[in-house]
Parts: structure tokens; C-alpha cells; sequence
């Protein structure tokens, strides 16, 4: 099995910032005013401070500064800018990092130290402009595999820390999440045919080969159609073009210890989204091949999983890889399919493809759970780039993570959007109405479930909301709310506007949230 170098930076930690000291050759500070610089660093204000003297925009924009006294004689500060204000949050600190290091390397920086001072309201600054740094650094896997020689864009970053302990810690989790991310974008970036669903399989593979995390690949069709009928019904036209044949990819990790949690990821994989036989016409077909982001973020969450090593813990994930072409075998709106719940669907809509290719998987999911039932252990989620209208209702740059019933009591929505915040990794709230369980109830005696309308998420009212209901109604999950004897908690992500901008690169949302929330307090 061939193996996928992700090519992290290599980190190192310094508590000085001597110019004798020759490992580093420039400085990037982020912060917001160089009047915080303390300690160790207040010998950074003299430099800024003359530059201030004759450039009054020193704490409103990226500057290099001639330092003589520090690492390659210079300094590029980035500010933050104001941070007590009610919507200022960490994300000031990756924003500038990004910003710093790509100054940085256009002044022909190639072993930068960053430096971020500590901050009394922002414990996790100084992670999270490390993260902002490494994900200005990333190169696409295309670009690795093409032209060795441009793998990296400096030869290795330093961090400066206030203590060894600090610098150890700081080192440890920027490796293992940005590790984490960096299989996200790989994935989730990567063009169609790069990471076509055979080629996801392999990669998968080779990442998690001699790991703590085991991985089995589902390719036989009869088998899928068996099984997982919706996701068949979606692989139907793909499946006659081998390279784009369908690709069930389960991966599992069992911490030491007893356990006490088991989190079950369901990530939507489609490598390309034509729309089928509802095609995407007129331009809003490019870009679809990072619909597979949802999938690509349950590989990078455990690819954090195999570095960090969590105890008490098991998580199973499931990555749906599938490809919805158009043809003459696609599947088309007016079908019935009974999924692995047995329920009855109508088709209405061939472009809602994500939720057909989950939604086999997530029962699946749940008939683990209740066959190993305890209360409070199992937490169940689907991660997908879904909707249009998560878009349309909070923007780009956030995740939204919507409860069923015990999830909702379990707070498992606000305590994710709450780890998230921490991190830089942040989330918004809706809530699954009865109007979306009504809005999927089958309109004849034809069928139980509809599986869609007729019109965009985004032109559709609750459009990103109700699909989470037709996962729970398709799935049987709606057996398991809070009047079940074996509730099951159940959370929908939909990572549409979070996942990064096409041209761009993906973030690797929400990889850094869910270590956040489950793993850094396991380690």
C-alpha cells in the first residue's frame, strides 16, 4: 500500500530571541499593540517602537521592520487589531498569522519564528495562530506529488514559548491537528479524478497503514447495493466507469482504558456533484468536487485520533465515496428506494444526493449503537458540505450543528459550538422543527418518506434544517428520540459555507471543534 507524506512543517520551540542565536532568520509577531510585549519580548518594542515614531499604521497593518538585534535582523509584526470589542474573537490571531507568514515568505523568509505573547482573554491564541500559520503554509497534494521540490514553502517554523513546558505542548497539538487538516484538504481539495473514490480508498489506507487506526474498504457492488441501497442508487451511473466506482471506507480507534464514549461519524463523500439527472446548469457545477469534504473531515479528525492517542474513547467513522454523474443509468426524481431502514423514499430531487449516500450508513450506525446499547455513551453524527442555505442563512466561515432530541438534552450542540469558539473553529445553532419532519413526510400512499423538493436549498424555506430530519426519519432514528426506551443522540454538521472558498483552500473544518471537544482533555 503506498504511502501519502503530509509533509507538515517541521516545528521547533525557542524561549530566546537573540540575534546570536542563528537557527531562524526573521521574526513574526502577531499581536495588537506592542504595548503588551513584556517579559522577554519587551526588548521587541524598541525596533517597532522607531517604526511606529514614523509610521502611525504600525498596529493596523503588516509591517517589516530592520530589527539588528533579533533572528535575520527584522521583524514582520502582525497586528490583530482591537480585541475587546463584542465580536472580536481568537480568529483575530489566525487571521494575522496568515497574513504574517505570507509577508514572511515574500521577504524570503525560510525558518521564520513565530511569536505570539500570551493573552489574558484568548487562552488558546498562541495555538491558534500557530494553526494559522501552518494552514498558510500548506501545499496541495498535487503539487507535493508533481514537483517534489516545491513539497514545502520554508524549511521549518519556530515557535517561541514562555516555557519549555508551554513550547512541548504547543509543538505536540499543532503537529497532530494540523496533521488532522492536512487530510482533510488532501482530500477534500484534491480534483475529481485525483481523488476519485478508488484513489480516496488508497489514500485512506496508506495514511492509517502501521496505525492505532484500523480501516476497511467496501468496493464490491452487489454488496453495496445490498446494504447500503440509497448510496447504490446515487453510485448507479458512476459504477459502469471504474475509476469512478463507489467506495465505502469505515476506519475505527479504540482507546486504552475503559471506555466510556463511542462517537459514530457518518461524512458525505460525493468526489463530483453533476447534479445527476437534475443536472447543475448554467455555471454552478464547478466546484463540486469538494463535496466530499464532509468525508474528508472524519479522515482528518482520525488522523488527530492515531497522533494524540485519546484514552477512554472509541470512534467509528464511515466515509460514503461516491460520485453522482449524469447518463443514461443515473437515477432520477419519481423513484422509490427503500433504504437499509426499510423506509419507502420518493426521489424528488437527484441533486440531494449527500443525504441518499449517508443516510444507509448512519442506520448502520445506529444499529451498532443499540446492539451495544448503554446510556450516555454513544453520540452519532453526519458531516457534510449539504445545503446551499446553511450559506444563505450564516455565511461562509461557519459550521452548523443542529440537535435531535437526546442530543439536545445531552447539550451537545452548545458544547461543541463552545469548544469550537475557543479554537477558531467556530459554529452556529439551528434547531430540527416538527415543519421539517412534516416537509419529508410522504405525500402519497406511494411512500413513506420524500426525499426532496423540486427547488434549491437555498430558494427552499428551512433548507438546510430539514434535510437533518429525512437522515432521522430514513435512517430510523426518529425510533430512538427522547420518548425511546434507547434514546440516541444525534447531531447534524453541515460544513457548506465552513469548509474554505473554491478557488482557495479548504480549512479543514471542523477537525480542530471535534478534537477540542473530545480528544485534548483525553490526552
Amino acid at each position: 500500500m503506498a504511502s501519502f507524506p503530509l509533509r507538515v512543517p517541521e516545528l521547533f520551540f525557542t524561549t530566546q530571541l537573540k540575534a546570536e542565536v542563528p537557527t531562524f532568520d526573521g521574526v513574526v509577531l502577531v499581536t495588537s499593540t506592542i504595548d503588551k510585549l513584556s517579559g522577554d519580548l519587551q526588548c521587541l518594542k524598541v525596533p517597532l517602537g522607531y517604526y511606529k515614531s514614523i509610521d502611525a499604521s504600525v498596529e493596523q497593518e503588516v509591517v517589516l521592520v530592520h530589527a539588528p538585534d533579533f533572528p535575520g535582523a527584522r521583524v514582520v509584526f502582525a497586528p490583530t487589531g482591537p480585541l475587546n470589542r463584542d465580536y472580536d474573537d481568537v480568529r483575530r490571531f489566525s487571521d494575522a498569522a496568515v497574513i504574517g507568514i505570507k509577508r514572511a515568505l515574500k521577504a524570503g523568509m525560510m525558518k521564520p519564528i513565530l511569536v505570539c505573547p500570551p493573552e489574558e482573554f484568548f487562552k488558546e491564541a498562541p495555538l491558534v495562530t500557530l494553526l494559522g500559520a501552518l494552514h498558510a503554509l500548506y501545499v496541495p497534494l498535487e503539487i507535493r506529488e508533481r514537483y517534489p521540490e516545491k513539497a514545502t514553502k520554508i524549511d521549518y517554523l519556530g515557535i517561541w514559548a514562555s516555557s519549555q513546558e508551554e513550547g512541548t505542548k504547543l509543538v505536540r497539538l499543532s503537529s497532530a491537528l494540523e496533521r488532522g487538516r492536512i487530510v482533510c484538504r488532501d482530500i477534500g481539495g484534491s480534483d475529481p479524478e485525483r481523488m476519485a473514490a478508488p484513489k480516496v480508498a488508497d489514500y485512506v489506507q496508506g495514511i492509517f497503514s502501521n496505525s492505532v487506526v484500523s480501516v476497511s474498504v467496501i468496493s464490491d457492488l452487489t454488496t453495496l447495493e445490498e446494504e447500503y441501497p440509497c448510496l447504490a442508487a446515487v453510485n448507479r451511473c458512476a459504477k459502469d466507469v471504474v475509476r469512478h466506482q463507489a467506495r465505502v471506507i469505515e476506519l475505527q480507534y479504540t482507546g486504552e482504558g475503559i471506555i466510556d464514549k463511542t462517537l459514530m461519524f457518518v461524512g458525505k463523500g460525493v468526489t463530483y456533484d453533476t447534479g445527476g439527472a437534475d443536472i447543475k446548469a448554467g455555471g454552478f457545477m464547478a466546484g463540486m468536487h469538494r463535496d466530499k469534504c464532509g468525508a474528508a473531515a472524519v479522515a482528518g479528525f482520525f488522523q488527530v485520533l492515531s497522533i494524540l492517542k485519546p484514552k477512554g474513547i472509541k470512534v467509528i467513522g464511515a466515509m460514503t465515496m461516491v460520485r453522482n454523474s449524469v447518463g443514461s443509468d443515473c437515477y432520477v426524481a419519481d423513484e422509490l428506494i427503500t433504504s437499509r431502514a426499510q423506509r419507502r423514499i420518493r426521489i424528488g430531487n437527484t441533486d440531494a444526493e449527500g443525504r441518499m449516500a449517508m443516510v444507509d450508513l448512519l442506520c448502520s450506525m445506529k444499529e451498532k449503537a443499540i446492539k451495544e446499547y448503554h446510556p450516555n455513551r454513544f453520540e452519532l453524527f453526519t458531516i457534510a458540505t449539504l445545503t446551499g442555505h446553511a450559506i444563505r442563512a450564516v455565511g461562509f466561515n461557519y459550521s452548523i450543528i443542529m440537535d435531535n432530541g437526546p442530543a439536545k438534552w445531552a447539550k451537545t450542540a452548545l458544547e461543541l459550538q463552545a469548544a469550537g469558539h475557543e479554537v477558531a473553529d467556530p459554529f452556529e445553532i439551528s434547531t430540527i422543527r416538527r415543519e421539517d419532519y412534516d416537509f419529508h413526510k410522504g405525500k402519497s400512499e406511494y411512500e413513506e418518506i420524500l426525499q426532496c423538493n423540486n427547488e434549491p436549498s437555498s430558494a427552499t424555506p428551512r433548507g438546510h434544517q430539514s434535510p437533518a430530519a429525512f437522515l432521522i426519519m430514513a435512517s430510523g432514528l426518529d425510533k430512538h428520540g427522547i420518548d425511546s426506551e434507547k434514546p440516541l443522540c444525534y447531531s447534524h454538521i453541515d460544513i457548506a459555507g465552513s469548509s474554505g472558498p473554491f478557488p482557495g483552500i479548504p480549512t479543514g473544518s471542523p477537525v480542530v471543534a471535534l478534537a477540542a471537544k473530545y480528544v485534548l482533555n483525553r490526552v
